[in-house]
């Protein structure tokens, strides 16, 4: 198999709940997403798929979804009051974890038909979090 990894930086804020460390505030990161993807074969220009392909799709999707925005699960009392202050969130169905963000962008790269193997969110320079479907492939 093929792979190909393309990576993203982006900045997003976010705070867990029904959690009783110190995350449990908000607070902020500087994330690094590692998206690969995987093909058995190539295509005609001999590739998985265009790095712009992947910058244009799913780059362009986090900036306009997720980078400098609060990350909140839904039931999140923060949601009605960024709300009346007309700012801009993102509303998960589950608490704005690591490995729930890198779940988010596997889905939605795989919504978008990309072949894509495994997403890596690097919460810190020494925290990272990996979603895919097949732990072979990790």
């Amino acid at each position: 198999m093929f792979l190909v990894t393309k990576e993203i930086n982006f900045s997003y804020g976010h705070r867990l709940r029904d959690y009783e460390k110190k995350c449990k505030h908000l607070h902020g990161h500087n994330g690094r997403v590692a998206i690969t993807l995987g093909a058995n074969t190539l295509d005609y220009r001999g590739m998985v798929i265009d790095f712009v392909d992947v910058k244009d799709i799913v780059q362009n999707w986090i900036m306009k979804e997720l980078d400098h925005k609060l990350l909140l699960r839904e039931d999140d009392p923060l949601v009605a009051v960024l709300r009346d202050c007309n700012e801009e969130f993102y509303i998960m169905a589950e608490n704005p974890t690591a490995e729930n963000i890198a779940k988010l962008i596997f889905d939605y790269a795989r919504s978008q038909n990309l072949p894509v193997i495994s997403v890596k969110l690097w919460e810190t320079e020494t925290s990272v979090a990996i979603y895919s479907e097949n732990s072979s492939m990790l």
